[in-house]
This record gives C-alpha cells, structure tokens and sequence, in this order.
C-alpha cells in the first residue's frame, strides 16, 4: 500500500499533509498538481490511508481492518470518483458520486474521502455542481483532485481548495533511486533521468522499459545521418516507438538531449556534462558543422513537433516539417 515513507522527493508537502493530520486541521479540499506520472496519487492514497488508519498516526499503519481494505482498493470510505466518458467528467458524475454520496455518513470511518484522478477533464457543469459541495462540506467529508493542470478550474474552485504543486524530484536522488529500485547501470541510470525531468513514474518506465535502448538506439542512427534520410524513414522510425507502449514524444525527447548535447558541446567544449558521452565523435563533428541559431531552432521544432502532435496535427504533416528543420539546419 502506498505509505509516505515510500514517495521518493517532495517533502515538503507531505509534511504539510502530515502536520494536518497531527494537529486536527485536515481540509475539506485538495488539488495535488504535477505532470503525468509525478506521484499525486500515491501521495493522495497514502494520506487517505494514514486519515482512516485505526492507530490514528501520520503513517497508514498498514495491518488495521481500515488500512488492508485501503490497500486493496476496496474501502468503502476511499471513494474513486470514475467517468466513462474518456475525455471528460460530466455533471451527473459529480453529482452522483460525489454530492449525493457525501450526503450519507461513512460507513465505518472519521473520514469519506474522494479521488478524482484527472481531475482536470471536469467540465463547467461539473465543476460548478462540485462546488456546491466544497462551499458546504460535512465535517467528514474529504476531496482529493489529482491535475496535470490546475489552472483548468473554475477560480471559484481555486479559492476553495489547498493546491499542492508537486516538484520534480532532484537528479542525484532519483538516478540513486533508479540504480537501487531498477537495477540499472551509471549511464542508462542517467539516461532515464534526464528524459524523465524528474517525474519519478516516466522515469521508472524507462528504466523498466526492455526496448527503451532500442528507442534510442534507433533514434540516435537517425540523427547521425540526418541529411540522407528520407520522409517515409523518419515516419516508420517514429511510429515504430508506439508499438513497444512507449510514448512517441519520449522518441523526440531522445532527440532533444541529442541536440542539447550538441549545443553544450560547442558552447564549452567540455565532454563531462554531455549525455550521451559515448556519442562524442558524432557530437563533435555535429557541433562543428551547426551553428548556434541552427541548433536553437531545431529544439524550438521538436517543441513544436510535440505541440502539434497533442493539438492532433495531422501526423505525417508533423513529421514531414521536422525533418525539414532537421535537414535545414
């Protein structure tokens, strides 16, 4: 079960957290905020678990009746707010599972608790239906938003909730993390690090990924010879990475600390802070032969690229302006 003993990073909310519990101040309302894969529900199922836990401590005990059912996901006071629409979280999944539900005392509990993971997909209707409730909670009730995007709440929502904006964890702790936990080596260890940006679960994917390496091997042959490849090459590469379930903006975050490497490279000379350190002849004569302006505007495609791939840019359209980026500078 999830215990705060675990979360790796972000310290200083779950003392907050911690300190409500031990003092009586628990809020009605929380936004956890943080990217896709940064530990908000982890950290929302273990104070769930710690505000229900029958030793009435500042860590879910984990063998009271409360705490195995917590574990198992099957409390019948630690509600997960469910939608069926994939995109979006209506007003009648609110107001049913939430404003009516809240309604009837726990079952067996100080707490009702609500999880509503991606939270962000709540539309207006709904939004404005849940407020109601977070005007006027009973002293028992509890409500959870985990978001990648706070500011897609109504500022009514905002002004009524404690929002917690989750850091990314620190490089060192996490490559430390990643070689314990996973098992990987020094160098792939730091891979994954940096493609993660500090998100502990995009990082652990990599590092658990057996065709993660694939990826970037394919990804780096690409970008060695990037003036000869050809379109319908670039689009087979990249489509290529959906079929091991990694995501295709992990292929273009590759190819991002490739030029970041590059760039740093001819800025300093100095091989030690590059990524792909057992590269440095290619990122060398790459570094030799890009100028500055050239290597910033690539990054500014690939940016791009990953922009208009979320905005559901047509894909061969996306992958065709690239490559000129690419081939152009």
């Amino acid at each position: 079960m999830a215990v705060f003993s675990d979360i790796l990073g972000n310290e200083q909310i779950i003392e907050h957290l911690q300190n409500a519990i031990r003092m009586g101040k628990v809020s009605h309302a929380y936004i956890l905020n943080a990217p896709e894969s940064s530990g908000k529900r982890m950290i929302a199922e273990a104070f769930a678990a710690t505000l229900q836990c029958e030793k009435k401590g500042t860590e879910p005990c984990g063998e009271c009746h409360s705490c195995k059912q917590a574990a198992s996901h099957n409390h019948p006071d630690i509600i997960y707010v469910q939608h069926e629409k994939p995109n979006t979280i209506g007003v009648d999944d609110i107001r049913v599972q939430i404003n009516q539900d809240i309604a009837v005392k726990p079952y067996s509990s100080p707490y009702k608790i609500y999880i509503v993971d991606e939270a962000e997909k709540m539309n207006v209707q709904a939004q404005n239906a849940l407020l109601k409730t977070i005007e006027e909670p009973p002293a028992y009730g509890v409500i959870l938003l985990l978001t990648t995007n706070a500011d897609a709440f109504l500022p009514t929502i905002l002004s009524r909730c404690i929002r917690l904006d989750l850091k990314p964890v620190a490089d060192d702790k996490l490559k430390d993390f990643l070689m314990k936990k996973c098992g990987v080596v020094d160098y792939q260890a730091d891979i994954c690090v940096d493609f993660s940006q500090g998100i502990v679960g995009k990082a652990v994917t990599l590092a658990s990924s057996a065709h993660f390496n694939e990826i970037k091997d394919a990804a780096l042959q690409l970008l060695k010879r990037v003036k000869d490849i050809d379109l319908s090459e670039m689009i087979g590469a990249v489509k290529h990475v959906s079929e091991y379930k990694l995501d295709i903006n992990d292929f273009f975050d590759i190819m991002m600390i490739w030029y970041r490497d590059v760039l740093l490279y001819k800025a300093t000379a100095d091989v030690n802070g590059l990524v792909f350190k057992d590269e440095v002849y290619e990122i060398k004569k790459q570094a030799n032969t890009s100028s500055y302006h050239g290597i910033e505007l690539i990054l500014e495609g690939l940016e791009k690229a990953k922009m208009r791939l979320d905005a559901n840019v047509n894909f061969e359209l996306v992958i065709e302006l690239l490559l000129l980026t690419l081939k152009e500078n």
